[in-house]
């Protein structure tokens, strides 16, 4: 049997939720969608065209990108 501690049980809702936001930001986005650890919030979910490029400091903490869904290839 496999007990998880408390905080673990929060940490992986957290990373999870952060996952399930960006998959549904991604949808309606031309831009990446990146779920990147945050000492203070947990996991936090931003959006790569608010940023242009992403300084190191954020891709050194990104754990799970989603592309964007949307093309502007017509």
């Amino acid at each position: 049997m496999q007990m998880i501690s408390t905080s673990a049980a929060a940490d992986n809702a957290a990373f999870f939720a952060a996952i399930v936001n960006a998959e549904r930001r991604a949808l309606h986005s031309y831009f990446d969608q990146h779920v990147v650890a945050d000492e203070e919030a947990g996991y936090i979910t931003i959006d790569e065209g608010d940023y242009g490029a992403l300084p190191m400091t954020i891709i050194d903490r990104i754990v799970h990108s989603v592309p964007g869904g949307r093309l502007d290839e017509f």
